[in-house]
């Protein structure tokens, strides 16, 4: 068996060593033809959408969501996981497609680096895909600022709708971690700049815009979901939409192409549709409704994964975007680590490369309370056991031991070193899943509650909340979407991805607490309530040492410090 101290070159450094195929051989295996591609070069290429409608779904499409127990600082290897699965299946004779998230260049200038998977488990080509890739999030960048230009003209130019600039809701994204533009005033320097307010920046991926783009279907869809967008209120509490400033339809122009899924191709040739990247804590989480549905009409199985663990990704995911796309999840992997078990069992970080199986078992009630988030949407499952080098055979022996007490189907996974190779057993225990289950999926909560009783029920029934705490202007923002008929909207819970509760220093199966929910934003483009709970940061900032300075381009055009 390779390991992972055999691997001596950097995931970047093993990405640019692959024999990727031509794009069209790639859409080829889909049974694609040149018509329905549109490519970016070589090895990247648009599918058009008119396609779906060319290639009807076939009954035996299978959905695997990969979903995760709680992130720790030393990282599960989620998407490697998921790129990994995609390739053991293909493996062992099943027709298989990865469908994931864009990376954000935020994250891959900050800490976190690249979302393209890792080791022999990668979507190529990594540079392309974790940078500029086909421009998406330019467009949606582009999008956003083009509605907020529009905003402040129309408040400088006589204001017509009597919107109220202090109650102006709609800020400005970049996608880059920029601290300085968290809160900001503008049209300062005099009348001509403008009207003086306060506003600021998010990061694209917080962008409703970027939601919006990963739950429609079309055009059409999009520019009415860019039409109800809410921008602000007028000086009598009115609430002003994007479809009053007629700005809709540029908006969508601006977006026709990046509304097409991506196609590119993992190290093991195996297609992937990459495409759209909400943030998981402000939105959904997911990659875009069209890329998974493009997918389930051109492959047998399609493995997706949703962001963060499975209180925020999976229950997003299940609650809002199976429930508009009229998804069914056949099965769900959820990844677990000997690390994190150890993490969420007390043990400090630089500590976790040391045998404890104590800490494992205390740090095992993280991953049974991810189960039953999954349970509860009745989904069958199969824990992902990710194998890292530091782990021990005592370790990895006691984790299946753990497992098999309670009953959880689990596989042992090395697709970090191996490949489709080091994820056979896992293919293979899914592919059984799926086979073998009549259970029939559902969303966690139904919609025809009120605000509160819905939010009341992520908190008890996911996070598993003694109660719910709600700030006076929470109350009031709940009061005015009731009055302005939003109520009936699912709700997108903003919280830290690293605790059940709103606490991220409350690690493992927290318990005795309850969640505070601060502020209530309309997403009504998108189609949900976003309820922040929590510090939840909608415009990262930058670490100390940020992986921007060991990024660099050579003569050759070859790129190195990317991860």
């Amino acid at each position: 068996m390779k390991s992972e101290t055999e691997i001596v070159k950097s995931d970047i450094e093993i990405a640019q060593a692959a024999r990727l195929l031509p794009i069209g051989e790639i859409a080829e295996k889909l049974g694609l033809r040149e018509e329905d591609i549109i490519p970016y070069g070589r090895n990247k290429a648009k599918i058009d959408l008119a396609a779906r409608n060319r290639h009807p779904k076939t009954a035996e499409a299978k959905l695997v969501l990969v979903t995760a127990m709680s992130p720790t600082p030393a990282g599960e290897g989620k998407s490697t996981v998921t790129v990994g699965l995609a390739q053991a299946l293909n493996k062992v004779g099943k027709r298989a497609i990865a469908a994931l998230r864009e990376p954000s260049l935020g994250p891959n200038f900050g800490l976190k680096g690249g979302a393209a998977g890792g080791g022999y488990s990668q979507v190529v080509p990594m540079e392309d895909i974790n940078l500029h890739f086909t421009g998406d999030f330019h467009a949606i960048t582009t999008a956003h600022n083009l509605l907020a230009a529009v905003i402040d003209n129309h408040l400088y130019q006589g204001n017509a709708l009597n919107l109220d600039p202090a109650r102006v809701v709609w800020r400005r994204v970049l996608d880059m971690n920029d601290r300085a533009l968290r809160q900001i005033v503008i049209g300062l320097g005099g009348r001509t700049n403008g009207v003086t307010r306060e506003s600021g920046f998010d990061i694209t991926v917080a962008s409703e815009i970027m939601a919006i783009l990963c739950l429609v279907e079309d055009l059409k869809e999009l520019k009415e979901a860019l039409g109800k967008i809410l921008i602000g209120y007028t000086y009598d509490k009115q609430p002003i939409y994007v479809r009053d400033l007629h700005v809709e339809g540029a908006m969508a122009a601006v977006l026709k192409d990046a509304i097409h899924p991506n196609l590119v191709q993992t190290l093991e040739n195996t297609p992937a549709l990459i495409h759209g990247g909400p943030f998981a804590n402000i939105a959904h989480g997911c990659n875009s409704l069209t890329a998974t549905r493009m997918a389930l009409t051109l492959g047998e199985y399609v493995v997706t994964e949703a962001g963060f663990g499975s209180d925020l990704g999976a229950e997003k995911f299940f609650d809002i975007k199976c429930r508009k796309g009229d998804l069914h999840p056949n099965a769900a992997v959820i990844v677990a680590t000997v690390r994190a078990l150890k993490y969420h069992g007390g043990v400090a970080r630089r500590e976790l490369g040391k045998e404890n199986l104590d800490a494992i078992a205390h740090g095992f009630a993280n991953l049974e309370h991810h189960v039953r988030i999954v349970e509860r949407a009745n989904v069958p499952f199969v824990i992902a056991l990710n194998r890292f080098t530091s782990d021990t055979e005592a370790e990895i022996e006691f984790v299946q031991t753990l497992c098999k007490e309670h009953g959880f189907p689990v596989a042992v996974t090395n697709v970090w070193a191996e490949g489709g190779n080091g994820g056979v057993e896992l293919a293979r225990s899914v592919i059984s899943t799926v086979e073998n289950s009549n259970q029939t999926f559902h969303p966690i909560y139904e919609l025809d509650g009120s605000i509160q009783d819905k939010i009341e029920a992520v908190c008890r029934d996911v996070y598993e909340a003694d109660g719910v705490v709600f700030t006076d202007e929470a109350k009031r923002q709940m009061a005015e979407c009731e009055r302005n008929g939003w109520d009936e909207l699912p709700v997108c819970m903003a919280k830290t991805q690293y605790s059940f509760s709103d606490n991220a220093k409350a690690i493992g199966d927290v318990k005795g607490f309850t969640i505070t929910i601060r502020e209530i934003r309309p997403s009504l483009g998108a189609g949900f309530l976003v309820c922040l709970t929590g510090d939840i940061m909608t415009m990262p900032g930058l670490p100390k040492e940020p992986t921007a300075l060991k990024i660099d381009i050579h003569e050759d055009g070859s790129i190195t410090g990317l991860f």
